[in-house]
């Protein structure tokens, strides 16, 4: 006990003795802390993060997402694809969409100081014909109508190393000879974040297990991080992608549309992703059509369509060949046995190149950002018309929709797109994927 009011004492006596330079320490700590919550981020200390993301870019193929933190277009597209401002304050056709004059803003400077000019803007297109009158006008002259052309100029211009007008700035880029590997960017703020790109999924997911980056982006599985307790994943459907079955419209059985229906009817798209996907084109935007046939999963009528062909066609079986990448392999099991227990037997392949010679494929398709899908579906696209669909009703609403100025006609073309093209079946249209974020 004496021991005990001893040590009580000899505390008190030192309080007594030092109560000021105490409350003097404790006040300058807790100034401390507060003065170090805003010198901080000044100092850039701690405020910087690796990400991975997956890839194989050159400096000139980078992913939009990046492009747009270090630089700006004329024009930018709003959430649901509607062109609006950006770098130009304005723009106009006078000859329905051959020739689009552009008027720079005014007070834009690039991030080594320069004055934004005409001259300094660098769009490079091969057919198109550049004419600069002034410092604030800018002038595309095409060898053909094209409606869709300001959202081309939407994609980040930029001067020579890089050099842009946005919030970021390339302090660093490494590559591995035309390959970027490594981006470095600083803020306006002294941020800092390091980009790096890796050749597959599962290289990507590496590099974070080894702690060479803190946050990878836009994967498509989350194995094995859903098991790790000390990690952040976020979800976000991605409807500026969609999952189908490709079918080859010039292969002897793909030819008839009646069986490209069934092979849709017969899949239950419920069971692979969470958000259905109807048409090629994004629920975002503003030509979107939700009216048209669903294919909603009927795995009766889908086996009377395919007994009904195998009669008509003199046929004991039927065998389809289905081809996906090894990322959608689960997925790919799935509507194989979907189509088996329809009366198709089917057999599976893994490649990793979109294949010139299938019968049906399954992947991962971007969408354009403007509903301008002639590329992908005109009978004339033979290298970018993976399905080698032909059909003039089809070709003439992309011919239209592309060189259609205005807008609210533009849709009504692009509605009947839809519709058309979804009865026909060249595809069938899945669902939106998901991808995931993981941050240590």
């Amino acid at each position: 006990m004496l021991n005990l009011r001893y040590i009580f004492r000899l505390i008190g006596a030192f309080f007594t003795r030092f109560k000021l330079l105490i409350l003097v320490g404790v006040g300058l700590g807790i100034i401390f802390f507060f003065l170090l919550k805003f010198l901080l981020p000044v100092f850039n200390i701690g405020q910087s993060i690796r990400i991975g993301q997956t890839g194989r870019y050159t400096v000139s193929t980078l992913p939009n997402g990046v492009l747009r933190l270090i630089g700006n277009g004329l024009t930018r597209l709003d959430s649901d694809g509607t062109v609006i401002p950006d770098l130009a304050s304005s723009w106009e056709t006078t000859d329905k969409g051959k020739t689009w004059t552009f008027t720079l803003k005014d007070g834009l400077t690039w991030q080594d100081g320069d004055k934004v000019t005409s001259k300094t803007i660098n769009y490079q297109f091969s057919d198109v014909t550049i004419e600069r009158p002034n410092d604030k006008t800018i002038v595309f002259k095409l060898q053909n109508a094209y409606s869709t052309f300001p959202s081309v100029v939407s994609k980040p211009t930029f001067k020579s190393g890089l050099l842009g007008t946005g919030e970021w700035k390339v302090n660093k880029i490494s590559l591995n000879g035309s390959i970027v590997e490594e981006l470095n960017l600083i803020s306006k703020d002294k941020m800092r974040a390091s980009y790096k790109f890796f050749p597959t999924e599962e290289r990507t997911k590496l590099a974070f297990e080894l702690g060479q980056v803190d946050r990878i982006e836009d994967i498509f599985s989350i194995s094995p991080f859903d098991t790790w307790k000390k990690v952040e994943i976020d979800s976000l459907t991605d409807s500026g992608e969609f999952v189908a079955v490709f079918f080859d419209t010039k292969d002897s059985i793909m030819t008839e549309k009646n069986l490209r229906q069934a092979l849709s009817y017969a899949i239950d798209k419920n069971s692979l992703g969470s958000v259905r996907a109807i048409s090629p084109i994004s629920t975002t935007s503003w030509a979107y059509n939700p009216q048209v046939k669903p294919y909603d999963f009927d795995p009766i009528k889908a086996k009377d369509m395919i007994d009904e062909y195998k009669k008509a066609n003199k046929m004991e079986s039927l065998t389809i060949t289905l081809s996906t990448s090894p990322l959608l392999l689960d997925k790919a099991e799935k509507i194989a046995d979907n189509w088996r227990a329809s009366g198709v037997e089917v057999n599976l392949q893994v490649i990793s190149t979109v294949p010139t010679e299938y019968q049906a494929f399954l992947a991962i398709f971007d969408i354009p950002e403007d509903p301008d899908q002639y590329s992908i579906w005109h009978s004339t696209q033979k290298s970018t018309n993976i399905t080698h669909y032909e059909n003039p009703r089809i070709d003439k609403l992309l011919e239209d929709g592309r060189s259609e100025i205005d807008l609210t006609v533009r849709r009504r073309v692009y509605l009947d797109f839809q519709r058309f093209l979804v009865e026909d079946s060249p595809a069938a249209f899945l669902y939106y994927p998901a991808n995931y974020s993981v941050t240590r």
